[in-house]
Order: structure tokens, then C-alpha cells, then sequence
């Protein structure tokens, strides 16, 4: 049977937070962000197991004060990441056994994903192998040139905001990603390396309320998607 590894990508300092804590570990609705994520990922039954990746040095943190006190009782693996996110996705690829079939990536601080969406990312990906979660835009989109005069008005309607989860054939975005680092190129997200292949990436409807705390008014806006959910 198929099996399924949830890569949690959460090294990142979250400098634009403006705060000494990374931003994973900042409360939300008096939790780190990380546990709420977390949460989601262990009640999500398609998971079979967990991959976390985190920064250097915070690696004991994670297992006792975070895994363990939290009790994060699905399988999970913490792993050291990289320099740049694509880097700690990577080594987290690396400690996923052939055995397992597919991989999901999250971002560990996008705290409001869903069992739903796990769900549904994880069906489309064993038929396309390669499916991204996205929302379609609401704005008008102009490209411009350097000097910032407008070139051109894109077509609304085929443009798409990308999320994550994220999901693909194991052995796929190995390749994507091997194949990235001998090039030194850094893609935005992983569909941008399994792109870069040559590889079809099919996009399902994500949320609006799935977004990535960046900022402090995330963590405002979060709070207020989580008392309209009914967990205050």
C-alpha cells in the first residue's frame, strides 16, 4: 500500500516577525505556531509519518519541548536543515525510505492547513504524482518593466496563488531537487524544481484562510480564522 511522508520544513528565523523567536515556536492562541501545524498533520490519517526539519542546534528542543510535551505521537523524524528552506526540504528528502511512495510538504508556519486539504492534496498526487494546493487571484496583475511602467495586464483568471501542501512522487522531487542542487538553482517552491523537469504539475483549490504567518498582523489575522472556526 501506498505510504505517505509529511515533510515539515521549519528552520526559517522569520526575521520580518521582528522578534528574537523563530517564528514557528511565537504563540497562536497560546501554542506555537509549529504545534498547531503539527496537530493538523497527526489527525490527518493519510499521513503515515512525519518529517521535521529544523534549524541547527534546536534539534533536542523540538523532540522534548515541542514532540514530546505536546504529544506529537505519530512517528516523526527531526531532521537538521539547511541555509535556505529548498536546502531543508532537501535533507528531509534525504531521510525518507524508498518505502514510502509519496511526500507532502507544508510549511511548518502555515498553522491553519486543514484535514481536508491534506486529504484531497494526497488523493490528486498517487494519479498526477506532482499537485500543489493553490487559490485563484482576486487582484488585477500587471507586469512591468525595470523602470516599473506597466508592460502588460495578465489574465486573471489563469493565475494562481501557490500554497502548500505540496505533494509528488518521492522519487521525482529527489530527482528535482538533486538535479537543482548540481545546477546551483533555487526555484520559489518545490513544483518550481519538478517544473524545471519538464514534469506537469496539477493545481487543486487550497483555502484563503491557509496562510503563512510572515508578518504580526498574520498572527492577528490567524487568530481571528481560528475564532471564526470555533477555537478560541
Amino acid at each position: 500500500m501506498d505510504k505517505l511522508t509529511a515533510i515539515i520544513p521549519a528552520a526559517g528565523k522569520g526575521r520580518r516577525m521582528k522578534s528574537y523567536l523563530s517564528k514557528q515556536f511565537m504563540l497562536l492562541q497560546g501554542l506555537p505556531i509549529i504545534v498547531h501545524t503539527l496537530r493538523v498533520f497527526q489527525a490527518a490519517e493519510i499521513i503515515d509519518n512525519i518529517v521535521l526539519v529544523c534549524a541547527s542546534g534546536e534539534e533536542g528542543y523540538y523532540r522534548k519541548e515541542i514532540l514530546l510535551n505536546y504529544e506529537i505521537t505519530k512517528p516523526t523524524a527531526v531532521v537538521t536543515g539547511g541555509k535556505e528552506r529548498q536546502d531543508s526540504v532537501y535533507c528531509g528528502l534525504l531521510s525518507v525510505t524508498d518505502s514510502h511512495n509519496f511526500v507532502m510538504v507544508h510549511d511548518g508556519a502555515r498553522p491553519l492547513v486543514t484535514v481536508d486539504l491534506i486529504t484531497r492534496v494526497a488523493e490528486e498526487v498517487r494519479i498526477n504524482n506532482a499537485v500543489v494546493a493553490g487559490v485563484p487571484v482576486k487582484d488585477t496583475i500587471k507586469r512591468t518593466d525595470a523602470g516599473g511602467n506597466i508592460i502588460e495586464t495578465l489574465v486573471r483568471e489563469r493565475l494562481w496563488h501557490i500554497q502548500t501542501p505540496q505533494a509528488f512522487d518521492v522519487n521525482l522531487l529527489k530527482r528535482a531537487h538533486g538535479q537543482a542542487k548540481t545546477a546551483d538553482y533555487f526555484g520559489t517552491d518545490d513544483a518550481s524544481l519538478v517544473e524545471r523537469m519538464g514534469h506537469r504539475v496539477k493545481i487543486i483549490p487550497g483555502s484563503y484562510e491557509n496562510i503563512k504567518i510572515t508578518t504580526p498582523k498574520d498572527i492577528v489575522i490567524a487568530e481571528t480564522i481560528l475564532q471564526g472556526r470555533g477555537k478560541s
